[in-house]
């Protein structure tokens, strides 16, 4: 686990492991436009949380590329799931504009709703064919520039050692190296 601090007392972490595992209020689906809950990261929430988690998100479908809406969780630890499309249908490639946006629109709906934290996986690096490191650096820098106090903590969740070294570097390059972690912190168990 890796932190960096934040303007307004928030913490950005980096961590290994299973976001539907996370302990947080609210977890980001990196979703499609459709609200399909196929595969990658998608996929494993469905598996965890419930089928009614998609079945709820695919009621507001269409949701555009920029925006974001939230679901309860069915069975996982968190309260919601954030649902911010990078892409328009499953599957697509997508640049990394997209993954900037979803990011934004996502931090916008857990401000929204009040959640105190808030987990991302890395935005369109399945099967979006992006890089971990480029997104990684990329929802840094969103997260660094959000101006207001909530999320307060905010969680990028890495699956794999290797995504777990690429998230590291590219929040590194973002906002440079990581600071001491809050004693109390704990995301995942």
């Amino acid at each position: 686990m890796e932190c960096w601090g934040l303007p307004r007392d928030r913490v950005l972490v980096v961590v290994q492991g299973d976001i539907t595992k996370a302990e947080v209020d609210a977890i980001v689906n990196a979703a499609n436009s459709l609200m399909i809950m196929g595969g990658g990261v998608a996929g494993a929430i469905l598996r965890a949380g419930g089928r009614e988690i998609e079945e709820e998100a695919r009621r507001h479908a269409p949701v555009p590329v920029g925006e974001a809406i939230a679901t309860g969780a069915g069975r996982l630890k968190a309260k919601y799931v954030i649902h911010a499309p990078t892409m328009e249908r499953p599957a697509m490639r997508i640049p990394l504009d997209n993954a900037v946006k979803a990011t934004e629109a996502a931090l916008r709906k857990a401000e929204e709703l009040g959640v105190e934290s808030v987990a991302f996986p890395a935005m369109g690096a399945g099967v979006g064919g992006l890089k971990v490191r480029d997104v990684a650096k990329a929802m840094a820098e969103v997260v660094s520039r959000k101006a207001s106090e909530k999320p307060r903590i905010i969680v990028f969740v890495a699956y794999g050692d290797e995504a777990y070294r690429e998230m590291v570097e590219g929040v590194k390059l973002a906002l440079g190296e990581p600071s001491k972690c809050p004693a109390s912190l704990r995301v995942l168990p």
